[in-house]
C-alpha cells in the first residue's frame, strides 16, 4: 500500500494561484498513476487531473484544463498540482491518489486538503 500525504491547501481569491503537493511513500509507486481528485460540499468526488509516473504523461478534467497543471518529482516521490486562474467553483477538498490508469479508477487516497476560492 502506498501512503499519501497532501499539503498546501488553504484560502485564494478568486484569480489566484495555489499549489498542492502529495508525498508517497510506501510501495514502489512507479507502476502506479498518480491523480488529483476533488469534492465539494454535496456533491460527488470528481477527477481533477493524472500523471503516469513512468512516463510523466497527463490528463485533465475539461474544468481545469489550461489552468491546473500536474506534475511529479521523482526524488521527492511528490506529485503537484499547480492550480491558477482559480475560480470559486474550485472550492474543494483534493485528494491526492493512486490508480490503475492516468484516466482512473482511483483507488488509495491521502486525508485531503481543502481549497477555498474566495469570490
Amino acid at each position: 500500500q502506498v501512503q499519501l500525504v497532501e499539503s498546501g491547501g488553504g484560502l485564494v481569491q478568486a484569480g489566484g494561484s495555489l499549489r498542492l503537493s502529495c508525498a508517497a511513500s510506501g510501495r514502489t509507486i512507479s507502476n502506479y498513476a498518480m491523480g488529483w481528485l476533488r469534492q465539494a460540499p454535496g456533491k460527488e468526488r470528481e477527477f481533477v487531473a493524472g500523471i503516469s509516473w513512468s512516463s510523466g504523461t497527463t490528463y485533465y478534467a475539461g474544468s481545469v484544463k489550461g489552468r491546473f497543471t500536474i506534475s511529479r518529482d521523482a526524488a521527492k516521490n511528490t506529485v503537484y498540482l499547480q492550480m491558477s486562474s482559480m475560480k470559486p467553483e474550485d472550492t474543494a477538498v483534493y485528494y491526492c491518489a493512486t490508480g490503475a490508469t492516468i484516466a482512473g479508477p482511483y483507488d488509495n487516497w491521502g486525508q485531503g486538503t481543502q481549497v477555498t476560492v474566495s469570490s
